[in-house]
């Protein structure tokens, strides 16, 4: 009897169902993560990374490119998403590589980092990367309006982009918002951009434009100000757009 009882315990732990431990969700934990610098954590309420990196649906094993990553504040989180399997282009124009230490910190991202690949190229010279999923720039779009970065050929900038990625990727722009049908040269004066002209440019390159995210939106932002006014420092309003590379 104690023989049958114990081999009816044993069979129904064998028909008991297994269920398999959900798997983390990969941005929470690359937000979550202890290791990331503490200037970085102080920059998430501002930054929303959360929702940011869902809605540009970064996921495990992709690559992304990360350009002007400045401080490496996304392209670190990037790095934690993606994984062991996907790869991160922190992509630094070659012009601009000393410039508030770009270069430098770009490379000491990818020693931190074994899946983070600095890449220091002319800003218009043919890039060594393809094949990605996302480019993403955060803050920087306007600059290419700017005398800093030499007043770029903004279709060739953008070809280039459409060129990098693999048909279906998403090419994702974060920048500040410029009163609506503001001049192109706000962008010197105040390092704003009116979205309309993004659109405009980024669709001209053979782009489509797939969506908006408005979590970095503040109506009560003086869209005249300099972005580094403290009166708007750290608090502008910033549109999301999320741009298409057609599958064929």
């Amino acid at each position: 009897m104690k023989r049958l009882a114990a081999a009816l315990v044993a069979a129904s732990v064998l028909a008991a169902p297994v269920f398999a431990q959900a798997p983390a969700d990969p941005v929470a934990a690359a937000i979550a993560d202890t290791t990331r610098p503490p200037d970085d954590v102080a920059r998430d309420a501002a930054r929303k990374p959360a929702v940011l990196l869902a809605f540009a649906d970064v996921k495990p094993g992709m690559a992304v490119v990360d350009w002007v990553p400045g401080g490496g504040y996304f392209t670190r989180l990037f790095a934690d998403v993606v994984g062991d399997e996907g790869k991160v282009y922190a992509w630094v124009p070659a012009e601009l590589k000393d410039k508030y230490d770009l270069g430098k910190n770009a490379e000491a991202i990818a020693i931190q980092h074994r899946n983070v690949l600095a890449v220091i190229e002319p800003m218009l010279a043919t890039t060594s990367i393809r094949d990605a999923d996302i480019v993403w720039t955060s803050q920087n779009y306007h600059d290419l309006h700017t005398k800093g970065f030499g007043d770029v050929d903004t279709l060739a900038f953008n070809k280039q982009v459409f060129d990098m990625l693999k048909p279906g990727g998403y090419y994702i722009v974060v920048d500040h918002r410029a009163a609506e049908g503001a001049p192109v040269d706000v962008a010197e004066s105040l390092h704003r951009i009116d979205p309309a002209i993004v659109k405009r440019e980024v669709e001209a390159a053979g782009f489509v434009f797939d969506s908006e995210s408005v979590a970095l939106a503040n109506p009560a932002d003086d869209h005249t100000l300099n972005v580094f006014d403290e009166k708007v420092r750290g608090h502008t309003d910033q549109f999301v757009y999320k741009f298409k590379k057609p599958a064929s």
